[in-house]
């Protein structure tokens, strides 16, 4: 396994993250216990989870208990702004603790942006937090560049613990992230935690232009990349979504892809990334095919 710091944090984070979004539905709850320890004897230490995700937390919480291995990993957690925002992280952390089995919450990350509640206030109740022990480090998802420099500023200006992460989408599918995101991560000293780097499954072997994913409309253009990736990954003897996942691991400022296994085989093979390359000249043909800041999902 591989390791890279979280940004400017102290924390050095395995490769790959074993994302739980799938975890009680469509996954059975013996075999998310069979596919975290495989993850960690695997060697990565970072699991994701959400409040949003069902009975992830609990599952996931479970399964940790079970095999005693908490300490051995990462726990990081998203939950929702919301009305009466400060009380309203409070007590989901609270209840994420419950759930997970645990008395603190390594990275607990805000799910997406709420332009409607002051940040000061969802930064106060995080760093309240923080000082009573219940979570390491906090971190965003889904907020653009602008918010998260908001936040920063906010932070510094009132002397609040700071935001050390991102967790955007990002593939070759979707490269927006590097217009604004990337180059506000480096400087910024923020880590990049990547979701759906597989173009929601469609950077695997499983649709065809004939049965194309009905939950993701794909242009021309998108099959094009589908299908360069999968000319690329014959080539070099690798499957098309370890190919995808290797992209995402050579990109600038990216600490891990969250990977989201639906069984302990499909997991080996998303760990089979960590042994595949690009050559500089693999790296310009992708460029090609899916240019810097395009994008084929509609936001």
């Amino acid at each position: 396994m591989q390791y890279r710091p979280l940004g400017r944090s102290g924390l050095q984070l395995s490769a790959l993250c074993l994302g739980t979004v799938k975890f009680g539905a469509p996954v059975p709850e013996a075999e998310c216990g069979r596919i975290v320890d495989a993850a960690l004897d695997a060697g990565i230490n970072i699991i994701d989870t959400a409040v949003a995700y069902g009975r992830s937390e609990e599952i996931l919480g479970a399964a940790l208990q079970r095999n005693g291995k908490r300490d051995a990993v990462y726990l990081a957690t998203k939950i929702l702004p919301g009305q009466n925002d400060r009380g309203s992280i409070i007590r989901q952390c609270e209840q994420s603790l419950v759930r997970l089995k645990t008395d603190h919450i390594d990275l607990l990350q805000l799910h997406r942006p709420a332009p409607e509640i002051p940040i000061d206030e969802s930064l106060r109740a995080l760093d309240d937090l923080i000082r009573a022990g219940k979570v390491r480090y906090i971190g965003t998802s889904a907020f653009k560049a602008w918010q998260i420099m908001e936040s920063l500023w906010v932070s510094r200006e009132l002397g609040l613990n700071r935001f050390v992460s991102e967790q955007s989408v990002y593939s070759l599918l979707c490269r927006r992230t590097e217009d604004e995101l990337i180059p506000c991560a480096q400087t910024y000293g923020l880590g990049l935690l990547l979701w759906s780097p597989l173009g929601a499954g469609t950077l695997t072997e499983r649709y065809t232009r004939d049965q194309p994913p009905a939950h993701l409309p794909l242009n021309a253009q998108a099959w094009q990349v589908i299908e360069a990736v999968r000319a690329m990954a014959a080539h070099k003897g690798c499957t098309p979504s370890q190919l995808a996942f290797a992209w995402c691991l050579a990109q600038p400022a990216v600490t891990c892809p969250i990977a989201g296994p639906s069984s302990v085989a499909q997991l080996a093979d998303n760990l089979g990334a960590l042994a595949v390359t690009l050559t500089p000249d693999e790296r310009t043909q992708l460029d090609t095919v899916a240019p810097r800041g395009w994008s084929a999902r509609r936001e």
